[in-house]
């Protein structure tokens, strides 16, 4: 009898604790869902009022003044951000609660006048702030102020790309490479079907490319595939060191942050209209798509992976996943060409690919791929991917994010990433 109890207390404590998660990533869902689509709206908005201003690019430096104003208005240091998120869930999981509204403003003005940023950066902490907060008034302890903190995260996340499962594992990823934070999945799962679903009813859309061809499984589509994901994890090696070492010069010589931030904002001014186009300002979504239809400069991702080191390194806001979209797609479907692949899929591929070079989140990457481009070419995208993600070595976007575990062999190794 006592053996009884003692199993229905066991089964009676794992029911309460899936309910308690349950009912907090929903709260946590909706809130990031509503926020999420709201800040969507709202780098949209800006974005087509750009597009129908060409001259708001000039204003750009002065944009850049207002987002240090502001960071130093609620004494916070500008230069945090995702590795902020990324370390509280190693530490206490608490995020000021000023970094949210900072973070919104702050990438709805680098968009406004032309910065090249995306806005998941803006996503992960918004979501992490979101989280944190929840946490702190359900006075949550500190192993469950993680899981708050990553369910925040996965929700806004997918509220922005309408990707509910990619955000879910990349929550439960991205922090420490070589581990998956399963405990987190169910309230990262709930909270991101939850956000997606508001989003929905906000009128947003899910990415999502059709892809024209995909080709069949055979030997040298195989051999194809590999040699495009082994070239994007070098060009996700250049990128990711492009924004780390852009970043320290520009802080090393020049140490005023005003200074910094209106500069790299006259420089971006300066080299748009030296181009005499507009297709590396904002998130480029619309050259994205381009290149999926088989269609991109061959200087179009060097020029983006330039235009975002700048963008970012000086202080402006927003993120680096959509900006190694455009990369990795423009890369991908230029590459295409000379290595006998359909364009389209090369972008498709580049895409992939390098955004798991970047990031190190190997099954998020391929889950992506389902959701942005379908099932039918799981194969191929799943090669690419684990070739990127192991010939990219440890260098990260993230400087915070841990590799815990070797990439080449069974070995614990607890280090930084590059």
């Amino acid at each position: 009898m006592e053996e009884i109890i003692q199993k229905l207390k066991y089964i009676k404590s794992y029911l309460i604790t899936f309910i308690k998660w349950v009912a907090i990533a929903v709260a946590t869902g909706t809130c990031g869902g509503i926020v999420g689509s709201f800040f969507h709206k709202s780098v949209e908005y800006v974005t087509e009022i750009r597009i129908a201003n060409e001259w708001i690019i000039f204003v750009l430096p002065f944009g850049g003044l207002i987002i240090v104003y502001l960071y130093k208005l609620f004494k916070l240091d500008s230069n945090i951000g995702t590795n902020l998120i990324i370390d509280s869930i190693r530490t206490d999981g608490k995020v000021p609660i000023a970094m949210a509204p900072l973070i919104f403003v702050s990438t709805v003005i680098t968009h406004l006048f032309g910065g090249s940023a995306g806005r998941e950066g803006a996503a992960l902490q918004l979501g992490g702030s979101i989280g944190s907060q929840i946490g702190n008034m359900l006075k949550l302890d500190e192993k469950d102020m993680h899981a708050i903190t990553l369910c925040g995260m996965s929700g806004v996340f997918a509220a922005l790309f309408g990707t509910p499962l990619t955000a879910t594992f990349f929550a439960m990823e991205v922090i420490s490479v070589g581990i998956i934070y399963y405990s987190s999945f169910i309230p990262c799962i709930v909270s991101s079907i939850v956000a997606y679903k508001i989003s929905l009813l906000f009128g947003l859309e899910p990415v999502y490319f059709n892809l024209k061809i995909i080709p069949a499984i055979s030997a040298s589509s195989v051999i194809k595939v590999t040699v495009l994901g082994a070239l994007c994890a070098i060009v996700s090696i250049v990128f990711c060191e492009s924004l780390h070492k852009t970043s320290k010069f520009v802080k090393k010589y020049i140490k005023n942050e005003y200074l910094r931030i209106a500069l790299g904002g006259l420089v971006i001014v300066i080299l748009t209209m030296m181009l005499r186009n507009t297709d590396y300002n904002g998130a480029g979504m619309n050259i994205i798509s381009k290149a999926i239809n088989g269609e991109a400069k061959y200087e179009a991702f060097f020029l983006k992976i330039i235009f975002t080191a700048i963008t970012i390194s000086v202080g402006y806001k927003g993120g680096e996943i959509v900006p190694t979209f455009f990369i990795g797609s423009t890369f991908g479907c230029v590459a295409a060409k000379f290595l006998g692949i359909d364009p389209g899929f090369g972008a498709a591929i580049g895409l992939i690919a390098l955004f798991c070079g970047v990031v190190n989140t190997l099954i998020s990457s391929i889950i992506l791929s389902i959701e942005l481009f379908g099932a039918d070419g799981i194969i191929l995208f799943s090669i690419a991917c684990g070739v990127s993600y192991m010939l990219s070595g440890y260098y990260s976007l993230y400087s915070s994010q841990k590799i815990v575990y070797s990439k080449l062999k069974a070995e614990y190794i607890n280090t930084s990433a590059k």
